[in-house]
């Protein structure tokens, strides 16, 4: 390198610590709503303080799967732009929850995070990120210990459509444990009745969430998580979003739409998405290249991440930051101070007091 060279700037690293930001203030201006019973306030408070720590990030950012279409909720939507947009910020593809587990945070139940993952597009033009276009999908998700094992022929490759006896047998088979040993996390829905009775019968354990499953997905490629599998039908977005994280992270996740009914395959098959029903996703399917970035902060406690804390005048708030090109996993603690901490809002462009 000459002297005169300049070396190349990461963008990346550079806004990492932004985007913890701006999902810190999604989850600090939702506490406020925690067991309210109005998961759409929640929402919307959640979207305006990540909307208004946006304005001040230098990036271009479109947003490519975002959420409030399917369950009508106040939100961040599909197409949205999000940054300062100057000429010479970085572009990003991003896919966002401002709260994963809604529901959650109105009962004032644990299991609720506000998550965005964020990816540069590369020189061919594709979508960074990729958007399913149905509502829910089938889901297999499962960490770096299985991936390796499969890449080294030590065991098997689980299969999103295999009986699930199967797929837990090779997981136990790849990370050492017998099959009654695992943990399988779920969400717990009438649709998952029968997945649940197999999965009882094999003699793993079983962990029921309510809502929230990014968190869900991720959880079997965490350290130290306790969770060894994560499977069954959850939505679309959130599929992306795990995706993105197990990229991170060095596992992996299968995913395929699941219409509810033959109304919606119907217009799937109609929009041109007839094949893409059939196709089994991976993570680096849905979540392409290397420059991929995760961040979420906890709401309410979760598999995932601590929820928000509030001690004397201080909100602690606990988030997480992951890059995909170097698999870099940073955990963090902040301390609010209340006295003086202000939240921008973009409904009204104006710092706002907790």
């Amino acid at each position: 390198m000459n002297r005169t060279d300049k070396p190349p700037v990461d963008l990346e690293r550079i806004i990492e610590l932004d985007l913890v930001r701006a999902t810190e203030a999604g989850a600090l201006n939702t506490f406020q709503w925690i067991g309210k019973g109005d998961k759409n306030a929640a929402d919307q408070a959640a979207s305006d303080a990540i909307r208004g720590m946006f304005d001040l990030i230098p990036v271009s950012g479109e947003v490519m799967i975002g959420e409030g279409i399917k369950d009508n909720a106040p939100g961040i939507f599909l197409g949205e732009q999000l940054g300062s947009w100057k000429s010479d910020s970085l572009k990003l593809h991003i896919a966002i929850d401002p709260i994963d587990g809604t529901t959650n945070v109105s009962k004032g139940l644990p299991n609720s995070i506000s998550v965005l993952a964020a990816a540069s597009p590369d020189h061919t033009g594709q979508n960074a990120l990729r958007n399913l276009p149905s509502f829910y999908c089938a889901k297999l998700a499962y960490g770096p210990r299985v991936v390796s094992a499969m890449k080294s022929k030590k065991a098997g490759t689980p299969r999103l459509e295999a009986p699930i006896e199967q797929n837990l047998k090779l997981v136990a088979d790849a990370i050492g444990k017998r099959a009654q040993d695992l943990t399988v996390i779920l969400l717990d829905r009438p649709r998952h009745d029968d997945l649940v009775k197999k999965i009882r019968a094999t003699g793993a354990a079983i962990r029921m969430i309510g809502d929230g499953d990014v968190a869900g997905a991720i959880a079997p490629s965490l350290p130290d998580s306790g969770v060894d599998l994560y499977c069954g039908i959850g939505g679309s977005t959130e599929a992306v979003l795990a995706a993105a994280a197990v990229r991170c992270l060095g596992g992996d996740i299968q995913v395929k739409m699941w219409p509810r009914d033959e109304k919606e395959r119907a217009t799937l098959v109609k929009d041109g998405h007839e094949k893409d029903l059939e196709k089994i996703f991976s993570a680096e399917d849905l979540a392409r290249g290397r420059g991929i970035l995760f961040c979420a902060t906890g709401i309410s406690d979760s598999p995932l991440l601590p929820g928000i804390k509030m001690t004397g005048n201080f909100a602690i708030t606990h988030s997480l930051v992951m890059r995909a090109k170097h698999r870099t996993i940073r955990f963090i603690r902040s301390h609010h101070d209340l006295t003086t901490k202000t939240i921008r809002l973009r409904s009204d462009q104006k710092e706002h007091k907790l």
